[in-house]
């Protein structure tokens, strides 16, 4: 793979697994923890969000272990401990104590069960479509988890995604369809979400008692139109949540950071920007 392919950041060991992840910037650090979808990377997720944050932060966005261009080590079973030792893993590698925290959809999850968890070591918490909490399932998101490769299939899952439809060009799904089948991806992705997929969103609630339990300062951000991830759970959490505000982006999807990224990334610098 050249090294000009820019969903390719640096290596680091984080809990025994090399770890590709994009370090942009100076000053407080930001972990920004992708979702799930097939093909995914800190990158595609991240790429337009990077560049304004890190003007004023330290922005850390890692490929998860089963995703992206980071190592998937044979034999590994994709859970959400799993995923939280590797999230510690890459705070402990870069000798970092304590970071403002954002998590997109399954990255939400991710998000919720670290701050549970490791309070210690989250500062501020952003929450953006996130699981995480109760829901039933959607067409949509057993239709993510359930990609099988072809340039026809990730089209319309592209199309799940985004409230402008005219953002999901032919380029575009060729070039995430092709992140989709490198070696190994599909196989992990194959693996973590089987049917029946209600037991997955199932597995990554955090219990009601622990969410109710964060005295973070918590920004949570969703797309009122959004097919994948349901309004209801960002609701929930803003009723769980002591500290929390809740952001609605109308015409949006699942893709906030994509589809309003100015605007999601300024709501984000405010945010930190009260404690910092």
């Amino acid at each position: 793979m050249p090294d000009s392919n820019p969903e390719i950041g640096k290596t680091i060991v984080a809990a025994g697994i090399k770890t590709n992840i994009h370090d942009v910037g100076t000053g407080k650090p930001v972990l920004l923890i992708h979702g799930s979808g097939p093909g995914v990377s800190a990158y595609a997720n991240w790429r337009l969000v990077i560049p304004k944050l890190s003007e004023h932060y330290r922005v850390l966005a890692p490929d998860m272990v089963g995703f992206g261009f980071t190592d998937r080590p044979e034999g590994i079973e994709y859970s959400m401990n799993g995923w939280v030792d590797h999230a510690l893993g890459v705070l402990d590698a870069l000798k970092l104590d304590k970071v403002h925290l954002v998590g997109n959809s399954f990255g939400g999850a991710l998000a919720l069960a670290l701050t549970t968890r490791h309070p210690d070591r989250v500062s501020r918490l952003a929450l953006m479509g996130a699981t995480g909490v109760p829901f039933e399932l959607t067409p949509a998101l057993d239709a993510v988890w359930g990609y099988e490769p072809s340039v026809e299939n990730m089209r319309k899952m592209m199309d799940l995604f985004a409230y402008d439809r005219s953002i999901v060009t032919d380029e575009l799904a060729q070039v995430r369809y092709a992140a989709s089948i490198r070696p190994g991806i599909q196989e992990a992705f194959s693996a973590m979400f089987p049917a029946p997929r209600q037991r997955w969103v199932d597995a990554m609630c955090s219990s009601e008692e622990a969410i109710r339990g964060i005295t973070q300062d918590t920004m949570i951000i969703h797309g009122r139109d959004d097919l994948v991830i349901p309004l209801q759970t960002s609701l929930t959490l803003l009723d769980w949540i002591p500290r929390s505000q809740l952001h609605v982006f109308g015409q949006c999807g699942h893709w906030s950071q994509i589809e309003h990224s100015a605007r999601f990334t300024e709501l984000l610098k405010g945010f930190f920007a009260e404690a910092d």
